[in-house]
């Protein structure tokens, strides 16, 4: 019997038991999808997050004086580990305004400086009788802010010198706040008078929309100078400026890092014998991080689909091993008329693999479908994990061989004289 034969036949075999096969492809294409659909899923965050994240690119880093997260120091000039000892009245000491901006005026590294502020997370903008949730975020930043932080002006001007120095009550909105408000031409909003928190302030500019990360919206903020932050929206004495800074060249980076940590040791007065206060972090430091953590929801997602898998295996050699007893009288009959010991097994084999693949094929299709759901919802493009549809696949044909080779066997051994008397 010629291969394509067996395979024509396995095929038909397969076809005339639906429920049976049907069920086994279900529970095969079960775990292909819970596999690619997580991952799916995590290529669209990994995707959305190296977007966010990395808006000042790898040739940007921050100054703050305290570690955000835990970074282990890949890359990353932190606070240091050495054996020298911290005065308690110099550790954990929020960066000052003075601080900041001399620093700013001393660095002479060629680069881009930016001062900023937190203010309040939970503003309420109000214009006229209509005023939004208390969810609004503000901060405080200068005229490099809205550069170095991702953010470009879809109308308007930026913040100027003046602004900063004078504190006078302007700002730069979010496409979010300007929607909600003034409609969606994002010159309407311009020379208005929007009130934060029922303070006035006049609008010089609207940002165009950067999108959302982990359900945070980066449109639903205003923007407006440091000095004004301090004076209306500060949140007390904990309140820590960050110094920001962005050079032209990835390859000047530890340049600037190098002489960034020599100029802010000074300016924040510590002596030889003192560890630093502050930390720099590269601006992608942080997405370098939920990358590392997004590998063990990967590793997560794979157990699953392989202890998936593993049921859907046992399940499929049951199965198998049902249709060889149902089958005993045939394949004493091809083996009575000449039938090989291979093409017996052939047939078997190729019934297991051909569900198995069935079932990969389903999976691989709803997967990519449910982790493009999630990517829709994170605004991201359309993903298409390769590596793990090919991947689904070789794993599901593996299940199918591996579950399909012992009934595959006992069906080629059986006696032909035997196999024909069994009823």
């Amino acid at each position: 019997m010629r291969t394509i034969d067996t395979l024509s036949l396995a095929y038909r075999t397969i076809s005339g038991n639906k429920l049976r096969t049907g069920l086994t492809v279900s529970i095969i294409a079960f775990g292909i999808m819970a596999l690619v659909g997580i991952n799916t899923a995590i290529d669209a965050m990994k995707q959305k997050f190296t977007e966010s994240f990395s808006a000042m690119g790898a040739n940007g880093f921050t100054i703050h004086y305290k570690n955000w997260f835990n970074f282990n120091n890949d890359g990353v000039k932190s606070q240091k580990k050495t054996a020298l000892k911290e005065k308690k009245s110099n550790s954990n000491v929020p960066i000052t305004k003075l601080e900041a901006e001399t620093f700013r005026d001393r660095y002479t590294f060629p680069a881009i400086v930016a001062l900023n502020i937190p203010g309040m997370q939970d503003a309420v903008i109000s214009v006229g009788d209509k005023k939004t949730n208390p969810n609004v975020r503000v901060y405080g930043g200068d005229e490099n802010y809205v550069e170095l932080n991702g953010y470009t002006l879809a109308a308007g001007r930026n913040l100027n010198g003046l602004d900063l120095s004078s504190g006078r009550n302007v700002c730069i909105i979010g496409s979010d706040v300007a929607a909600k408000f003034f409609g969606s031409n994002p010159e309407t909003p311009l020379e208005k008078i929007v009130r934060v928190n029922n303070l006035p302030f006049r609008v010089i500019g609207v940002l165009a929309s950067k999108g959302t990360t982990l359900g945070q919206s980066y449109d639903n903020v205003i923007i407006t100078s440091y000095n004004s932050v301090r004076r209306f929206f500060s949140l007390g004495a904990s309140t820590s400026f960050s110094v920001q800074v962005k050079v032209a060249d990835v390859k000047l980076i530890d340049g600037a890092i190098d002489q960034a940590e020599g100029m802010f040791r000074p300016v924040r007065r510590l002596d030889v014998t003192e560890a630093d206060n502050f930390v720099i972090d590269k601006s992608d430091t942080f997405v370098n991080l939920l990358l590392k953590n997004l590998s063990f929801i990967t590793a997560a997602a794979l157990i699953i689909g392989i202890i998936t898998l593993a049921g859907a295996a046992i399940g499929l050699m049951n199965i198998m091993l049902v249709s060889v007893t149902e089958r005993t009288k045939e394949i004493g009959l091809v083996k009575a008329i000449g039938g090989r010991q291979a093409s017996v097994r052939q047939q078997f084999l190729f019934e297991s693999v051909l569900i198995s693949l069935i079932g990969a094929g389903f999976g691989v299709v709803l997967g990519v479908i449910v982790g493009n759901v999630f990517s829709v919802f994170l605004s991201t493009g359309f993903v298409l994990p390769w590596g793990w549809l090919l991947g689904g696949i070789a794993i599901c044909s593996m299940v199918g061989l591996l579950a399909g080779l012992y009934p595959s066997l006992k069906a080629s051994r059986l006696n032909p004289i035997e196999a024909l008397r069994y009823e």
